[in-house]
């Protein structure tokens, strides 16, 4: 990649964290006083929800989950995302690599809220971030080269701890979610834990899009396939951050609730502490320049 690639990259990175940083913010500081209605929704299901701030007309529950993960986003991803930027810009791979972790979650992130929360002032912001990310991807992995990474990776690189992480996390999303789909089908709202909304956003995204990637990144880096490098770097990158989220969402709704799902609590506070490792020994596995370390050809003799 040429200098002026690499900086419009970083700059490129520096100005969506600076979005989701504001979004992020905004939803913090701006979540309302607190006020409550009661509500039937159309499907026969009693629940509170906001009256007032950025989020009004969204479940109680909803709304403290939510500010909990702007916090990981304000305070984390996106400070994460701002000094991978620097990297970049230096032209470290391992950066890159980082970079495209942080956009898959801010990608799911603001596609989440996108379809999820009651459309209120930040939908436009969620609109642009959401495309923006899926961009940094599609950037990120048109500047790879994934032959030249496959030979390049480390010995201490992960495999097969990374393929079963993967896969377990593909089989605990089924094992969560299929209940609540056959609750909701079968017309238990309450059992859906649908919260007011008419259908299961989480869940469909969390099936339709993330087993997929998970599974794919665990047949793929069980393989040694190139494309399985990339996969684990960004699966790994967005477990450590969106299980960080989870966690943070659960502690929000304790503070509102006054109740902590100490299950969910633990099993998600593991699975951040162990994708946080497997990340670190996967980005480590990856030279930081691939010029370093791939074979330099033999100077060809005279004749």
């Amino acid at each position: 990649m040429s200098t002026a690639h690499v900086r419009l990259l970083a700059g490129y990175s520096v100005l969506v964290a600076l979005l989701a940083g504001t979004a992020a913010a905004i939803g913090i500081t701006q979540r309302g006083s607190g006020a409550t209605a009661e509500a039937t929704s159309i499907l026969g299901e009693r629940y509170s929800y906001a009256i007032d701030g950025v989020y009004a007309h969204n479940a109680v529950r909803v709304v403290a989950e939510g500010v909990g993960w702007d916090a990981v986003t304000l305070f984390l991803a996106v400070p994460a995302l701002l000094v991978a930027a620097v990297f970049v810009a230096r032209g470290s791979l391992r950066a890159r690599l980082a970079a495209l972790g942080l956009f898959g979650y801010l990608a799911y992130q603001y596609l989440m809220y996108a379809m999820f929360w009651a459309v209120g002032p930040l939908f436009p912001l969620f609109v642009v971030l959401y495309p923006a990310a899926l961009l940094g991807i599609a950037w990120i992995v048109g500047t790879l080269d994934t032959r030249a990474l496959a030979a390049a990776v480390r010995p201490g690189f992960p495999r097969r701890t990374l393929a079963v992480f993967a896969a377990v996390m593909s089989a605990m999303l089924v094992v969560m979610w299929v209940p609540r789909i056959a609750a909701g089908i079968a017309g238990d709202p309450v059992g859906a834990n649908l919260l007011g909304t008419p259908t299961l956003t989480v869940q469909a995204l969390d099936l339709g899009l993330v087993v997929p990637l998970s599974l794919a990144t665990a047949v793929l880096v069980w393989r040694r396939h190139r494309a399985g490098y990339v996969l684990g770097a960004l699966f790994t990158v967005k477990a450590v951050t969106m299980a960080g989220a989870i966690v943070a969402m659960l502690v929000s709704a304790w503070m509102v609730e006054g109740t902590l799902e100490v299950v969910p609590f633990a099993i998600f506070g593991a699975v951040t502490a162990f994708a946080g490792v497997l990340a670190a020994r996967v980005l480590l596995a990856v030279p930081d320049r691939l010029a370093a370390v791939l074979p330099v050809p033999e100077p060809v003799s005279g004749r």
